[in-house]
């Protein structure tokens, strides 16, 4: 092996060396070194989970990109593999794009992602050129098919653009043939998910347009996922340019869409949609079935309206948790993989409290902790209005989870979390439940916070990179109000 992918392997493997694993979260992936963003071919192969990332491994930015590449046993506790794909080749020679992964028949894992190059217009301007490519492997070091690119920009559907024409998840179909999703930009500028098909993985089809947004739910559609769960048929997508709507933010967001699949017709009927995380930092979810029948998914714990957030150090970006996914009523019910409870340790507190004002427990605090609360005000003569959850605390700084109770809303606050930048810092949603009363769940690991309100109905993500000797955790209500509280610290 040489050339980009083994420079890319000498580079990591030197500058990783150097990255103490304390200046890591404990159980959020990060880059090996530098920057990273989209999940790519989260999987199960060889007995081990594997997630590939978006990867820079040269600098804290975006560039050229490359494909990160991690192991794991319990979806938590991550082990560097090396650098598995870099953009070495004439159709992919300024990047490897987004994709996904599958079993081949023979037993190899097939790697399915965007190559990328530039060309230059006869006005002078560049513009991407985006293929599907092919890459083997056994789990460790992946060649790339000598038939690449797969699917060309001859096989677009009239008038889809070539430059946007993206991030193929691949799966396989129940008659044990191949399938991909792949997101594009239709004539006028809409975003759509076109669908192909493979009898053997390698030689692909056209097959038909799944689903377009019509001029809703944002413009360009990306990173596309597409699975069945609890008898439904879910299209998971992150749509850029978000106009606010209903429980959807401005900007880059992410979107599920419920419905029902004829497979043999290749028809996607929707019946429904809904925002997959309301907070700060989310974006390009991706999932995987386990071996267990669990539907797992993880996503970029970051946003490009708010990369600029990390300054310094030896990475940039990380992954959320790990999330298990259901539906209940209609809707995406999402909660923290059940590996996590297995690294619960000390009790922090808990227990019933009723108060007004400002609570702190003692013993509680910390930027590992999962934490779980059932809060309820109290209906009387002097009920809370607002309820304040303050997290790490301390050397002047704090991040806020408020909750209104009688508005029906929850909303993340950073803007004195230590940032230097002038971005996103406050996010609130419109809770899915209106009456008084809200449980949640606040998992805590070091420069992120998770939340998960009423059993993973909604979720808020968002990162922030306090001080990690800013640890203080406290309560505050401005009215009466009964809290129970459930908090334990996490440890590797």
């Amino acid at each position: 092996m040489g050339g980009r992918l083994q420079d890319a392997r000498d580079y990591e493997r030197n500058a990783a060396a150097l990255i103490r694993e304390d200046e890591r979260p404990a159980f959020h992936l990060t880059p090996c070194c530098g920057w990273m963003n989209d999940p790519n071919g989260f999987s199960y192969y060889g007995g081990k989970y594997h997630l590939f990332y978006q990867y820079n491994p040269y600098g804290m930015h975006w560039a050229t990109m490359h494909w990160g590449h991690a192991v794991s046993e319990d979806l938590l506790r991550w082990e560097y593999l090396p650098a598995a794909l870099a953009p070495d080749a004439p159709y992919d020679c300024d990047g490897c794009f987004s994709g996904s992964a599958t079993r081949l028949d023979d037993g190899r894992q097939l790697l399915m992602y965007t190559g990328v190059r530039q060309e230059k217009l006869a006005d002078g301007g560049i513009r991407d050129v985006q293929v599907q490519c092919l890459a083997a492997g056994d789990g460790t070091d992946y060649k790339k098919y000598e038939g690449n690119p797969v699917i060309s920009s001859s096989m677009l559907p009239e008038g889809a653009s070539t430059a946007d024409f993206r991030d193929p998840k691949i799966w396989r179909k129940s008659d044990g043939s191949f399938c991909c999703a792949v997101a594009s930009r239709a004539a006028d500028g809409s975003g759509q998910i076109l669908l192909y098909e493979s009898g053997d993985g390698f030689r692909w089809s056209f097959w038909k347009v799944l689903a377009g947004n019509h001029g809703r739910l944002g413009r360009m559609w990306e990173c596309p996922d597409f699975f069945s769960l609890d008898g439904n048929q879910l299209l998971i997508l992150s749509p850029q340019d978000m106009v606010a709507d209903g429980e959807y933010h401005s900007g880059n967001g992410t979107v599920c869409i419920i419905g029902d699949f004829d497979e043999k017709t290749g028809c996607f009927r929707e019946r429904q949609n809904q925002c997959i995380d309301c907070g700060i930092d989310f974006y390009a979810p991706q999932t995987l079935l386990a071996p267990d029948g669990r539907r797992i998914m993880i996503a970029w714990m970051q946003n490009w309206d708010s990369c600029a957030i990390r300054e310094g150090g030896a990475w940039s970006s990380q992954m959320t948790l790990p999330r298990e996914l259901s539906v209940r009523d209609g809707r995406l019910i999402q909660q923290p993989v059940r590996e996590l409870e297995r690294f619960r340790g000390a009790k922090l507190a808990g227990g019933e409290f009723c108060f007004s004002g400002e609570k702190r427990l003692e013993g509680l605090h910390g930027r590992l902790v999962d934490m779980e609360l059932d809060i309820r005000p109290d209906a009387g003569d002097s009920p809370c209005h607002v309820f304040r959850i303050r997290l790490a605390e301390g050397l002047g700084f704090h991040t806020d989870i408020m909750y209104r109770p009688y508005e029906g809303t929850l909303s993340l606050d950073r803007r004195f979390s230590g940032s230097r930048r002038a971005l996103l810092h406050v996010q609130e949603s419109r809770l899915f439940r209106t009456e008084p009363g809200l449980r949640l769940r606040v998992v805590l690991d070091k420069y992120s916070v998770e939340v998960f309100a009423n059993g993973g109905e909604q979720v808020m993500t968002a990162v922030f990179y306090t001080d990690i000797r800013a640890d203080g955790i406290s309560f505050c209500s401005d009215g009466k109000l009964s809290l129970g509280v459930e908090a334990y610290s996490l440890g590797a």
